[in-house]
């Protein structure tokens, strides 16, 4: 090996990866936009839906999965003269059957077949050679999200949970009021829902599929007629099956409303639909619950096929510089040999303040995807702590390592002035936000109220938090005591958190408090133009531009 030569950084190898990672992720979504070739025309299946026939819609609803006869079906809905090239929706009056009142299932069954056909006829029906078929749940087992309650005894603050902060994640649900004691709100189990919006498409892309090479998820939906010419390929769109178009249905509940919403699907939408579906069956199976589920398919239902291409891109640089600020911010940490100039305060409470928001959307029931990280972020602040305060966990005690330098000294003196300024400010508005929600904001039990307090606090007050450390560095002159390269990582990710936002369900605190974040980042960034690096002065590491330099020069010269 030759004496110059030296090997890669993690961060170049990791980058690499993520470069391959991201060329390798696109040229396999491509393919599922690049129809297959046929060697020769006799080669290929042909589809029908290039002649343009005319089609009927027919759909029906039942008790069962798959009925054996016609007396297992009602007809709820026929459009003669069906327009499959254009979209459109119909509005459904469905009577819901004694036994789907009393937590049964209900099913509905999709058939196109030729304009003649009779929806009495189930041989027809059943068996005609231009019948396509697909059904859908229109039920769905659901608990209930508790209703909340004005924790003073004033009946004017009743409302459901579906608060501003869950507002597209709630189901539709109608509750009672005899839920509003905390005593039964751990009593909620699941009931039968009803599912009042049902999306299907059908494939109008005139694209001939090769007889030996054909697309193993579109196979098992073709069906070939006496010509050997493959129908119209029919297909429910499960990700368009959301929990906020669920309806609670009771004993009570003779008839739902349907919306019934029919839209053409082209080639490489239809395949990559089909691959996401697949996809979502292992995430239930690992655990995720319907919420988890159902957030993810958010993702993918509520978004144009453009936009979903960049959110990946996005996604996928937010775990590059995750992986990154994190690096960065152990390797900062774990060779910080002083603390002189960083806030001690400030440390403390961003690890106060990552654990009230864990607690705050565990409370909230909110998504794994954004739970996790919340829940992974509070670990590592807690571990800045013992560092910044030198602490060490012996046993079950913590112990102090050693004594606070001169430096470390003049910083702590410093952060309790900054703190006393923000005392005064802070204290007020934090008592009249509590007092506030308790009289007007209605609440599942008192522990929600004391997290949903404490949160809004964080989510309103907290970058306040950063101003102890902004005083800091506006009295040492100095910024080079910070974790720069982490701090950029956390900036990009910040920003990108900002589009999240709008993406990914999540409480209205939250969401906003990402846009504050900008703002912090933003006065780290005018702080660092406004005091220019100082080779004499100390980095987060303790030593000097001066010092790396005569080592620099050291080993030159060795």
């Amino acid at each position: 090996m030759a004496s110059g030569y030296q090997l890669p950084s993690l961060t170049m190898v990791v980058c690499g990866l993520f470069v391959a990672y991201v060329l390798h992720s696109a040229w396999t979504l491509g393919q599922l936009f690049v129809p297959p070739s046929c060697p020769t025309p006799a080669d290929c299946i042909q589809p029908l839906i290039a002649q343009q026939p005319p089609l009927q819609l027919l759909a029906f609803t039942s008790l069962r999965r798959q009925p054996s006869q016609m007396g297992d079906m009602t007809l709820v809905h026929r459009v003669k003269k069906f327009d499959y090239l254009t979209d459109h929706q119909s509005d459904i009056h469905v009577a819901l059957p004694k036994r789907v009142r009393n937590n049964g299932t209900y099913f509905l069954h999709i058939f196109l077949t030729s304009p003649g056909v009779d929806p009495e006829d189930w041989n027809a029906l059943v068996g005609g050679e231009r019948s396509m078929y697909a059904f859908s749940p229109l039920t769905q087992y659901h608990t209930p999200d508790p209703t909340t309650f004005n924790l003073l005894g004033k009946d004017e603050g009743q409302k459901s949970q579906a608060s501003e902060g869950e507002g597209e994640g709630s189901s539709r649900s109608s509750r009672s009021s005899d839920n509003n004691k905390p005593d039964q709100q751990h009593h909620q189990h699941p009931v039968t829902h009803f599912q009042s919006r049902v999306v299907f498409n059908v494939l109008t892309d005139p694209v001939p599929l090769p007889r030996h090479e054909l697309p193993y998820d579109l196979g098992r939906s073709l069906r070939l007629d006496t010509r050997g010419r493959y129908l119209p390929i029919l297909h429910v769109d499960s990700l368009s099956a959301r929990l906020r178009d669920l309806v609670l249905v009771s004993s009570d509940t003779l008839a739902a409303n349907l919306t019934l919403v029919y839209a053409p699907v082209s080639y490489g939408k239809l395949r990559l639909w089909l691959q996401f579906e697949g996809a979502l069956k292992p995430i239930s199976e690992l655990g995720f619950s319907p919420k988890d589920v159902d957030e993810v398919k958010g993702i993918f239902s509520d978004t144009n096929l453009y936009f979903l291409f960049i959110t990946f891109l996005i996604a996928a640089l937010h775990m590059l510089f995750d992986f990154l600020a994190f690096k960065n911010e152990i390797s900062f940490w774990r060779g910080r040999r002083s603390m002189a100039g960083i806030s001690p305060s400030s440390v403390a409470w961003r690890a106060v303040s990552q654990i009230i928001v864990f607690l705050y959307l565990l409370d909230e029931n909110t998504s794994l995807l954004v739970l996790v990280p919340a829940g992974v972020g509070g670990i590592i602040e807690l571990w800045k702590v013992t560092k910044a305060f030198h602490i060490r966990v012996v046993g079950w005690r913590l112990k102090v390592e050693r004594a606070r330098t001169d430096a470390e000294s003049t910083t702590q003196q410093l952060d309790s002035q900054g703190i006393t300024y923000l005392s005064y400010l802070l204290y007020p508005l934090l008592v009249a936000g509590a007092v506030y929600s308790l009289i007007y904001t209605p609440h599942r039990s008192w522990y929600s109220w004391v997290i949903n307090t404490l949160v809004n606090g964080v989510y309103a007050f907290g970058f306040l938090f950063m101003l102890p450390q902004l005083f800091i560095n506006y009295k040492l002159k100095s910024v080079a005591h910070l974790p720069w390269k982490a701090f950029m990582y956390k900036a990009f990710n910040t920003f990108i958190d900002d589009l999240f936002a709008f993406i990914i369900i999540m409480p209205t605190a939250h969401r906003v408090a990402c846009f504050r974040d900008d703002v912090v980042f933003i006065i780290y960034l005018y702080q660092r133009w406004l005091y220019p690096v100082d080779k004499s002065r100390m980095n987060e590491f303790g030593e000097t531009g001066e010092d790396q330099k005569q080592l620099k020069d050291k080993k030159k010269e060795d």
